[in-house]
């Protein structure tokens, strides 16, 4: 991941209704939700949360795949994967394995 993808993730991540978009992506896994019941669980308008989704879409932090006739919408686990390599690429002056703790704490969660 190049610095200018890591700081328009960070951009996306850095206003409160997309971060909670993000979080219950990411609770919700593969199977996504649509824009409709996310717009619900937030009380939002549908056409702010449709422009709150683009920003994190083009940022690589979720995704969005058409079934039927409807569009859900789940987080791009490559995508944070590869956020989180960028912030731990270099960890502790070259000593990653400082960080493995990084790592063990993610399972937790």
């Amino acid at each position: 991941m190049k610095t200018s993808q890591a700081l328009d993730a960070f951009s996306a991540l850095s206003h409160e209704t997309r971060l909670t978009v993000f979080k219950i992506l990411i609770k919700e896994g593969e199977q996504g939700l649509s824009a409709g019941v996310i717009a619900k669980q937030l009380d939002v308008q549908p056409s702010t949360l449709t422009a709150h989704l683009h920003i994190l879409k083009r940022a690589g932090l979720i995704q969005s795949t058409r079934q039927q006739q409807k569009i859900l919408y789940s987080a791009d686990l490559q995508g944070t994967r590869n956020l989180l390599c960028f912030l731990t690429r270099e960890c502790c002056q070259g000593h990653p394995e400082i960080c493995a703790e990084l790592s063990d704490s993610a399972k937790v969660c």
